[in-house]
């Protein structure tokens, strides 16, 4: 009976152990949900663990499709289709018996061609935890086994830069493409390829590795390089190698070449730092961008956006059904306000000397040329630069690539009328206000050697006109001493003078000290004639002399077509400044030391200037010749130009530049 009651009692135990363990297990391992199965599925295309996705699926399914097919086809889809964000909704949870469940959903992702969205169905297998009866229709409802999803992207076209006249500038063009038929190469193959290479300033390693392209066949044309179609003398060379043939093929072009080169830059294919910093907007490996210049700076209205078709094709090759499209845009084309007559015609005037030229507008702020010397051809960049075209450029002290409009220089004595007008307009100068002093060389007492010398004696009262007109250094020295530092540097506040100035290219900011602040009264004195520290950029200086044209308001200067006139400072000057300046730079052209730019029946008011760049009085030194001009009168061809050669006094500085603007009339 004891023995009875121990066992009944064990077994008691037992029961109890296993109700316990049964409890804490229910506890511990929740109902799964077939809902949750098919989240995790989701989740796991998201990040893309493939080999996890098929451990979620039945036996059945597994039969169907090996583990290595299946993550193959679910990685080219999901990733050749850049699919990401993947989101689910289930719209219904249906038991179809009690093995099965059909789940409902709505399911939406982010792909190269846009967002996609649908709804389907899943049946999932309630064994030990829920798997998934899969196949393709889980991708696409209208996926089968057999089929293919396909990706076709269209390349948008780049857009066009042209002049206000419509004249190209940068777009699509025709060059020579120079390549091999490996079929028809002769018996001296080596010596053809390296004579081949010699002409084209390439490696025979580089030829070589084009041939071994698996793609190449005998009788296959292989591009090796482009060259221009009007590479006469070159092509003609080329032919003569057996096995050579020169095709025509589409590249972007630069019809002005050196002429506009600065000013448009040129593209070439994209690096990997650019393709990754560009990510997300459309960029391949293939993918060209701009690098310099207006390409660069209108990059992403020139680009375009390439078209997308996400669509599925059957095993006979057939399109079964479009997934995700989005439309070619190609880029904008973009139309300047550059006259390219007028770039072409200043550059061939200047390009032996280095120096710039800019023109605008007096009456509206429009840039008519942006001119850059020494320079270099951007269709080069384009096509491939030898080496030794490469070093030619890099190795040039006088610097090709720098586009001088856009840096600051010593103005010289064109910035006298500034000084004027500055004077002027706070009523710390007046056109009556004479000076004395007498020769070519002037200092106040206690300067030491700091002597200021002009160049020019001339008769008459030492007033702002005669200064103006005979280019007078000592008066606009005194001039600044009387207007006073806190007056000229306000004054030069107010039109910008260290302020970056909106244009589409990077301006370099104007200055007069290069810590802020002008400092001791010689260096004051200095500044008043464009010496010093006064540096100033070229277009904002073309900004600054159209005041002088529009009764004291500065224009903002601007690049493209159908863009408003815009006054950047209003009353820049007085009226009566701006005004009495004008007039005076009349006379600097009628009479003065500009008198070599007068032309019959046209009225212009000019500046000339020469720069010094020394350590010190006796040193030597380089000198820019500056001459700075605009139309008055009510001729169609209105024109304001600043222009500047460097290393003038050889050449002529002022007058050789006004030799070459007079070309514009």
């Amino acid at each position: 009976m004891k023995k009875k009651i121990i066992i009944a009692i064990s077994i008691i135990i037992v029961m109890i152990i296993a109700i316990v363990a049964v409890i804490l297990f229910i506890n511990r391992n929740p109902k799964i949900k077939p809902e949750d199965t098919w989240q995790k599925y989701i989740s796991c295309i998201n990040e893309q663990k493939y080999d996890e996705m098929y451990e979620m699926l039945t036996e059945s399914s597994k039969q169907q499709i090996t583990k290595e097919d299946f993550i193959t086809r679910n990685k080219n889809i999901y990733e050749g289709i850049d699919m990401t964000n993947m989101q689910v909704e289930i719209t219904n949870v249906e038991e179809e018996d009690s093995k099965k469940v059909k789940l409902s959903y709505k399911s939406t992702m982010d792909t190269e061609a846009g967002p996609i969205e649908f709804t389907n169905v899943v049946r999932l297998d309630k064994e030990e935890q829920y798997l998934i009866n899969w196949s393709s229709s889980l991708i696409f409802p209208q996926l089968n086994n057999t089929d293919k999803v396909r990706i076709k992207t269209i390349e948008a076209k780049r857009g066009e830069i042209v002049d206000k006249n419509g004249t190209l500038l940068a777009g699509e063009g025709t060059v020579s493409s120079v390549g091999i038929v490996p079929g028809k190469l002769g018996e001296n193959k080596d010596a053809d390829l390296e004579q081949m290479a010699t002409l084209l300033g390439i490696s025979v390693d580089t030829i070589n590795n084009a041939l071994k392209a698996s793609w190449v066949k005998d009788d296959t044309f292989v591009p090796i390089k482009k060259v221009s179609k009007d590479a006469t003398e070159l092509k003609e060379q080329l032919l003569q190698i057996q096995g050579v043939k020169i095709n025509s093929t589409s590249s972007r072009v630069y019809p002005l070449g050196e002429a506009a080169a600065h000013l448009i830059g040129y593209v070439q294919n994209i690096t990997a730092e650019e393709l990754e910093a560009n990510r997300g907007k459309g960029y391949d490996s293939n993918s060209v961008i701009g690098k310099t210049g207006l390409e660069k700076e209108y990059e992403e209205r020139l680009k375009g956006k390439d078209g997308v078709e996400i669509y599925i094709e059957d095993e006979s090759g057939n399109r079964k059904a479009e997934i995700a499209k989005i439309d070619v845009q190609d880029g904008e084309k973009i139309k300047l306000t550059i006259d390219a007559t007028i770039q072409t015609t200043l550059y061939n005037q200047i390009k032996e000397n280095p120096g710039f030229f800019v023109v605008m507008h007096p009456k509206t702020g429009a840039m008519l040329a942006l001119v850059s010397t020494p320079s270099y051809d951007p269709n080069k960049f384009v096509l491939g630069m030898t080496n030794d075209e490469w070093n030619q450029i890099k190795d040039d002290e006088n610097n090709p690539m720098m586009a001088r409009y856009l840096q600051t220089w010593c103005p010289g004595s064109t910035f006298k009328p500034i000084t004027g007008a500055i004077g002027l307009s706070t009523n710390s100068l007046s056109t009556e206000d004479t000076f004395t002093y007498s020769g070519l060389s002037w200092k106040k007492d206690g300067w030491g050697e700091h002597d200021i010398t002009t160049l020019t004696a001339y008769n008459g009262p030492k007033n702002l006109r005669n200064a103006l007109i005979y280019s007078d250094n000592i008066y606009f020295a005194q001039a600044a001493i009387q207007i006073g530092k806190n007056n000229l540097t306000n004054g030069l506040n107010k039109i910008k003078f260290g302020e970056t100035i909106e244009f589409p290219l990077s301006i370099s900011k104007s200055q007069y000290a290069n810590n802020g602040d002008i400092g001791n009264e010689k260096n004051l004195a200095d500044s008043g004639y464009g010496q010093g520290e006064i540096l100033v950029n070229p277009i904002h200086m073309a900004s600054i002399y159209s005041a002088f044209a529009n009764e004291g308001n500065m224009l903002k200067p601007y690049l493209e077509e159908g863009q408003d006139t815009e006054i950047l400072v209003e009353e820049a000057f007085t009226k009566e400044a701006a005004d009495i300046i004008k007039e005076d730079l009349i006379q600097v052209v009628e009479v003065g030391t500009a008198k070599d730019m007068k032309i019959s029946g046209r009225t212009i008011a000019g500046k000339t200037g020469t720069a010094e760049l020394k350590a010190s009085k006796d040193a030597e030194g380089e000198t820019l010749g500056w001459f700075d001009c605009f139309t008055t009168d009510s001729n169609s061809n209105q024109l304001l130009i600043i222009g500047m050669v460097e290393n003038g006094t050889p050449i002529g500085g002022s007058h050789y530049l006004i030799s070459k603007i007079k070309s514009l009339f």
